[in-house]
């Protein structure tokens, strides 16, 4: 078979596709999707420095994780407000869900909190479901993109000591300025404010889920990776600070935060998977000749 056949081919199918599904009646061709899509913000390519998660030792001491410069190479998209406890509570009324532990289960205005790692991947499963699109949580390094200039750097020791007694007072310290005039009941959708992405209420006293699995590092003296396990029953929890929660907990406060104050609550904000080429090909073929 010819090259020329083969190419000509490539490009005349895709074009006859496109052209029977313009023509057809798009009422005729899906059902309209059960739910609308939240309100999302673009997160565009750059780069941040970022400072890894997980528990880092050097000769068995702890130290600060080292620091990267990392870059974001594909934008994406991430819901504007977290999860509010009145659409949660539409996953539960569907079975989709178990209810929540938060105090304000179907608030309209309120997070919804009191939810674990396995109750957010539910809901994103259920909300996929609902409005036809891919739904997820984000990693750790998607969600210190989106939180821009909210994102913490966890160092404690700038000069990359590894003193415990030292380590331990400058952490007191930390935590005792992070724990004055602390509030931790949910306060309504946008009342911690939008950062420089147009996300509202990120960092604020809801922490988020993402997929990140904790993970315990041993450096080497150059500071360099020598030996790291990840434990993936463990994930990591974004907000003021990051947390290390195991998956099943729902309520921060009960322990299991690795790093820094227990989180205050547990919330849920998703990324929508944007459709490659290959896939929107798929989708418009099937459009076409279903």
């Amino acid at each position: 078979m010819k090259p020329g056949f083969l190419l000509t081919t490539a490009l005349v199918i895709p074009a006859i596709a496109l052209a029977v599904y313009l023509t057809r009646d798009p009422a005729g061709l899906a059902a309209p999707p059960a739910m609308a899509s939240p309100q999302t913000v673009a997160i565009a390519p750059g780069r941040l420095a970022y400072r890894l998660p997980g528990e880092f030792q050097t000769a068995e001491r702890p130290v600060d994780a080292p620091e990267d410069r990392v870059r974001l190479r594909r934008s994406f998209d991430i819901m504007a407000y977290q999860v509010s406890a009145a659409d949660y509570a539409l996953c539960v009324a569907d079975g989709a869900c178990d209810q929540a532990d938060g105090a304000f289960q179907r608030a309209e205005n309120l997070p919804a909190t009191g939810v674990s790692f396995r109750d957010a991947n539910a809901y994103a499963q259920w909300l996929s479901h609902k409005t036809g699109e891919g739904w997820r949580l984000p990693t750790d390094e998607e969600w210190a993109f989106a939180a821009a200039e909210r994102f913490s750097d966890e160092g404690i020791d700038p000069n990359g000591g590894s003193d415990a007694i030292a380590r331990w007072l400058a952490r007191y310290r930390s935590e005792s300025e992070a724990a004055r005039g602390r509030d931790p009941e949910p306060k309504p959708q946008g009342h911690f404010g939008a950062n420089s992405n147009g996300l509202h209420d990120v960092g604020g006293n809801v922490w988020e889920w993402t997929t990140t699995c904790y993970r315990r590092v041993a450096l080497d003296k150059n500071g360099r990776v020598d030996t790291s396990t990840d434990n993936c029953g463990v994930r990591v929890v974004a907000g003021k600070h990051r947390g290390y929660m195991s998956f099943f907990i729902r309520d921060g406060k009960s322990g299991g935060c690795a790093a820094g104050l227990p989180p205050d609550n547990l919330g849920i904000r998703l990324v929508r998977e944007r459709p490659s080429m290959l896939s929107a090909f798929k989708a418009l073929w099937r459009g076409a000749t279903g």
